[in-house]
């Protein structure tokens, strides 16, 4: 048995591609990525993914599988010259006769672009094989360069029963698991860990290991594992964003365009996830305001009132009372009936004012401070609607050269205004 004071997760973490568990879809035995490693074909390639999801472990099956040089970078506390070093020591034909190294960066996308630019003429002439290891989009936080000579291959959290697998194999293995500590859990214990871990590998095997060795044996030599126990050791059930990364844009999206859908379940859902993950309140009361503008609009003029109220109060309560204004708010935007037509109004005559001549202002609507200007014809000829029934009265407002476009088109969900 390895060292125990190796934490459990790196001891699990599979060696070789039969032991590792999950990612099917692109590392299953008939998959692209499978044969690559199999054969020592591999080319650059990025694994994003979220924590926990085996983006490691499957750098270290490479490294177990690879006959080329593998070299090991942590973006946080790397830099240029390591990376300078690494291939100084490649160049060496004495030290490294292929030429070739393997070099797995994790949270690649913490490198800055000097960093990223450092290693493209290795990637492109092959001296590197990079594998980069992020939980960002690589689309956003990686060279362009880089990743247009790289393959990014999405993984996806693990789901329940591929964590279960793994718990299961800890606590029977009696070379690199528990197996050696009597442990006696029932796999519903183990199922709820899974389920709590949020597809989190590293969460699930802290929890048991914690729990393995926090928990004293009874008066038959086990150690009991029970509901409670496994409970008291996990983490905060793990949510799949953090508020920084880019499945928070994923996330308050989602909260958008079911705001726009009229869902009021999913409104309630993606908000409470934004909230438990420690979302700003006031950002989110911000979107709720932009939604009721955008989506609403005049079909529910009252939507913006709610929607600004509420990021007033919200400015003077804060948390956790303003989980209440925010669900009061996005379900009230939610439950309107919805209109883009000012919204498509406003952006059409921006794009008509920056792009085309669009005239000059009518004269009889243009402004007169003084007396002497009504002499060159400014503000002659208007007509006051107060004056007149209803307060309305037909006169040309628009440029001689726009007479006839329309920018505002109300639908049938608008409200009438009288």
């Amino acid at each position: 048995m390895e060292n125990n004071k190796t934490p459990l997760a790196y001891r699990m973490a599979p060696e070789t591609l039969d032991e590792y568990v999950g990612q099917e879809d692109i590392i299953g035995k008939d998959k692209m990525l499978y044969r690559l490693i199999k054969a020592d074909r591999l080319s650059s390639i990025i694994l994003w993914g979220p924590p926990g999801c085996g983006k490691t472990s499957l750098a270290r099956v490479i490294a177990n599988t690879t006959k080329n040089k593998f070299e090991r970078l942590n973006a946080v506390n790397a830099g240029v010259a390591d990376i300078k070093r690494i291939v100084e020591d490649t160049q060496n034909a004495l030290l490294n006769p292929s030429g070739k190294v393997v070099l797995f960066i994790d949270e690649i996308h913490r490198f800055n672009k000097l960093q990223q630019d450092a290693l493209l003429p290795y990637v492109e002439n092959g001296t590197v094989i990079l594998i980069g290891a992020t939980t960002e989009n690589p689309y956003f936080s990686v060279n362009k360069a880089l990743i247009s000579r790289s393959t990014v291959f999405k993984l996806k959290e693990l789901t329940n029963e591929d964590v279960f697998k793994v718990l299961k194999n800890a606590i029977t293995d009696t070379k690199k698991g528990l197996g050696n500590l009597g442990l006696v859990v029932d796999d519903e214990v183990l199922k709820m860990i899974a389920e709590l871990s949020g597809g989190d590998v590293r969460v699930a095997l802290n929890a048991i290991e914690i729990a393995a060795l926090t928990t004293d044996m009874n008066s038959d030599g086990d150690v009991v594992i029970t509901k409670e126990i496994a409970i008291e050791c996990i983490q905060k059930k793990k949510v799949e964003f953090d508020k920084s990364g880019d499945s928070h844009y994923d996330n308050i999206s989602a909260f958008i365009k079911s705001m726009r859908g009229g869902d009021a379940d999913a409104v309630l859902f993606y908000l409470a996830r934004a909230i438990y993950a420690g979302e700003d309140p006031m950002f989110l009361a911000r979107r709720i305001c932009i939604c009721a503008a955008e989506d609403v609009g005049m079909a529910n003029a009252n939507a913006l009132v709610v929607a600004n109220a509420a990021l007033q109060a919200i400015h003077q309560i804060g948390m956790p009372e303003a989980r209440i204004l925010l669900a009061d708010a996005a379900t009230y935007v939610a439950r309107s009936p919805k209109s883009n037509a000012a919204y498509l109004g406003i952006d059409k005559a921006l794009h008509d004012v920056g792009s085309m001549d669009t005239g000059t202002i009518p004269m009889h609507i243009r402004n007169a401070p003084v007396e002497d200007m009504k002499d060159e014809g400014y503000s002659v000829g208007y007509k006051y609607p107060h004056d007149f029934p209803n307060h309305e009265v037909e006169q040309q407002y628009l440029p001689d050269k726009m007479l006839g476009v329309k920018y505002y088109v109300p639908d049938e969900t608008e409200e009438k205004l009288k």
